[in-house]
């Protein structure tokens, strides 16, 4: 099928209409094995590389302006060891929030001001990346979210982060004035240093 060849190796079904395979012929391939159906409207070719990331891939294909942050940067940038129940991801406070059943998803609503600020990107698959916060960032809004989140959590953030050896303590600091956490933050730096 000439329509499929020309698909990336992870689609969503707008792109497949758009390259001329229409919506049954999608459905059948999913069922005969020759696609997989990450979330609802997002497909990878079976033959394609296991993505390292297959849960961020799907919610990224669903909402591409949204950022994946807090635990699920955290696991990425290997702060933590908790494996988050949902896929966290940040969109601007003034864009509606996308409503992701599959994978399980928990949205957050950043200020539209700093809201790329921090933004880098990660290989979800080969060839395919996906907007997430850097370790520094993630480090701060942890700080910052800690009474929803759990202040263990980002205590034991911060002091994995501070142990590496390219931890950047200053530019954690600026995030945190940028984003009005310096007081607590800084507090909480100097503590882990002193111990």
């Amino acid at each position: 099928m000439s329509a499929m060849a020309s698909l990336p190796a992870t689609f969503t079904t707008g792109t497949a209409r758009d390259s001329g395979l229409h919506f049954r012929d999608l459905y059948r391939l999913r069922d005969e094995g020759e696609l997989m159906e990450l979330s609802r409207g997002v497909f990878r070719k079976a033959d394609a590389a296991v993505p390292t990331w297959p849960d961020l891939l799907a919610v990224s294909m669903r909402a591409p302006v949204a950022i994946v942050c807090c635990v699920s940067a955290a696991v990425v940038h290997d702060l933590t060891d908790e494996i988050p129940r949902e896929v966290q991801i940040a969109v601007p406070r003034n864009r509606r929030p996308p409503r992701i059943d599959y994978p399980p998803t928990e949205v957050f609503r950043f200020g539209i001001e700093s809201f790329e600020s921090g933004l880098t990107e990660v290989e979800a698959a080969p060839g395919e990346h996906v907007r997430i916060y850097s370790q520094e960032r993630t480090v701060v809004d942890l700080m910052r979210l800690r009474g929803r989140l759990g202040e263990p959590l980002a205590l034991s953030a911060l002091r994995r982060y501070l142990r590496r050896r390219d931890a950047r303590p200053g530019e954690v600091l600026a995030f945190a004035e940028e984003l009005g956490v310096l007081g607590s933050v800084r507090t909480a730096v100097d503590a882990v240093i002193a111990e």
